[in-house]
């Protein structure tokens, strides 16, 4: 990282750029490869009903962990399994645990993005910042903004390149500090987004192949994502100020800053309205956690029983204060910025948000297929089994363990770009296994999380890849997927190994990874 600074990421036909090329091109044909997500399902869905066939014609039994019962693949190829498929169609797929989770997270999200709430928070937040913490913010404001990361897609990204510009720096820095917090840091926030009640249905699902009654709370990784934040800003801060800043070096293309339009009175005085209500909610939300007797009427969302917070309505309804915190600051921004004026522009803001799901929902049908086929036919579990013996017996303790499942997360995520559709696929095995060695179904989920994001940046079977790189054309004409890995490459080695320390100091401290979500499970069975 020592070479001249260029105007380009990369002078063309250096061997660097060659090696890199052609990595590329194998990482882009196997990804391309791959069918789409949902026929990925469907096929894994026949693929187990096949294979509850084959494995019910030997002798395949395990015994179960937990009521030391034995267990044998079922065969879903006979006439009542074929009865089960049909009759249980449809509710697989409505009773599939994300499904209602993020469905109503993204009605209260659409509400504060409908009013334009999102858009003004994230300008104001980077333009108002000094010029000497620009990096700091922008990469901030990357992290934050995942919790509706559309926005950070769409308008963070090329606004920093714009703002980078401005203050007469390469705009590619200021984009490429953007897309790393928005996408390289996905797993960190200090908010909980719609990711979150997701990625904790399906680590339930999966956790019930071993534990019938086993639930996962929204906020479970909570803990670890927020100290990640800082992490993860200051690291995306040291990147660019160190290794990308000056490969690029001086701006010399023929783009002109442009003007950045400040905040109009009425955003301003949205942005007001809008802090009001934020700060009422933050306040019936404290009046309702804080222990019974403290102030009068508090403690109303704890336990009732025993008062505790943890097991409590409070934890449960994770995903409708979500929906309750995005609906009533977006209409308050709305009425105050004057972008709301009737309730059918409130509603349509819902609406806005549900179109964007149906892709998403043809996702899910099959995969709720495949996750019940998975469970009926006795494969996970016995998968699990298999696969923790052979865990066990290697030796490995569980740092080497867990940040190996890191790694493995980290390389499945340049092939397949969803993180919902990956999870869905390798929930179900691994999962189960862990838990048979005693780890928490929320630590292997905040594993996951982190390989999860560390190469989106890198992948580019990542859903907004191409919008990046047309943003970086725009700044560097000729440009094309090379220059944007090349640029973002730096960004993924240092997250992933930076991540993988806290991750491992983590584990070593014994810290919950987030509320009522410990390390350590007992080992179901005793064993």
């Amino acid at each position: 990282m020592t070479e001249a600074p260029s105007p380009s990421p990369n002078p063309a036909g250096s061997p660097k750029e060659t090696w890199l090329a052609r990595s590329l091109a194998f990482v882009e044909r196997v990804g391309n490869a791959l069918p789409h997500p949902g026929t990925l399902f469907a096929l894994m869905a026949l693929l187990v009903v096949a294979a509850s066939w084959v494995t019910s014609r030997f002798d395949l039994v395990v015994t179960h962990p937990g009521t030391g019962e034995p267990i044998r693949p079922v065969n879903l190829m006979t006439l009542p399994g074929l009865h089960r498929i049909l009759t249980n169609m449809v509710t697989n797929f409505t009773g599939f645990a994300p499904l209602g989770t993020v469905l109503v997270a993204l009605l209260g999200i659409g509400v504060a993005e409908g009013s334009g709430l999102l858009a003004t928070a994230l300008r104001k937040l980077v333009m108002s910042a000094p010029k000497r913490l620009l990096t700091v913010v922008i990469v901030f404001a990357g992290v934050m903004s995942n919790t509706a990361s559309e926005i950070g897609y769409v308008l963070l990204v090329p606004l920093s390149a714009s703002i980078f510009l401005a203050a007469g720096r390469h705009p590619i820095a200021g984009l490429a500090a953007a897309f790393a917090g928005v996408s390289g840091g996905y797993s960190a926030n200090l908010l909980l987004g719609t990711i979150d009640p997701l990625l904790a249905g399906l680590s339930e699902e999966a956790a019930r192949i071993v534990d019938p009654t086993y639930t996962v709370n929204p906020a479970a990784n909570y803990y670890f994502m927020a100290v990640s934040t800082f992490l993860i800003t200051a690291a995306g801060t040291w990147v660019t100020e160190k290794i990308v800043v000056p490969r690029l070096g001086d701006y010399t293309g023929d783009e002109k800053p442009e003007e950045l339009r400040d905040l109009t009175p009425e955003e301003r005085r949205g942005l007001r309205w809008a802090s009001m209500a934020a700060l009422v909610f933050a306040l019936l939300l404290l009046w309702s956690a804080l222990p019974a007797g403290t102030v009068p009427g508090a403690g109303w969302l704890r336990d009732p029983q025993t008062g505790a917070l943890l097991r409590s309505p409070f934890m449960s309804s994770i995903v409708a204060l979500i929906f309750l915190a995005g609906a009533s600051t977006g209409i308050a921004y709305g009425l105050g910025a004057g972008t709301y004026k009737s309730d059918a522009q409130v509603m349509k803001g819902m609406g806005k948000s549900m179109e964007t799901l149906g892709l998403y929902l043809v996702l899910v049908f099959f995969a709720s297929q495949f996750v019940a086929y998975f469970n009926w036919t006795n494969l996970g579990l016995i998968i699990a089994v298999k696969g923790s013996e052979l865990l066990k017996a290697s030796g490995l303790g569980p740092i080497p363990l867990l940040v190996a499942f890191v790694f493995i997360s980290a390389f499945i995520n340049l092939f397949m770009g969803s993180a919902s559709a990956k999870w869905a696929i390798m929930a179900p095995v691994f999962v189960p296994m862990l838990m048979l060695l005693g780890y928490s179904p929320e630590l292997t989920q905040a594993a996951y999380r982190i390989g999860d994001s560390t190469t989106n940046i890198i992948s580019p079977m990542m859903t907004y890849f191409a919008l990046i790189v047309a943003f970086v054309g725009r700044w560097a004409p000729g440009a094309g997927i090379g220059t944007v890995i090349a640029t973002m490459l730096p960004y993924t080695v240092v997250f992933l190994l930076a991540w993988a320390v806290l991750f491992s100091l983590w584990l070593f401290l014994g810290i919950p990874v987030g509320p009522g979500a410990p390390l350590f499970i007992p080992v179901p069975g005793g064993g």
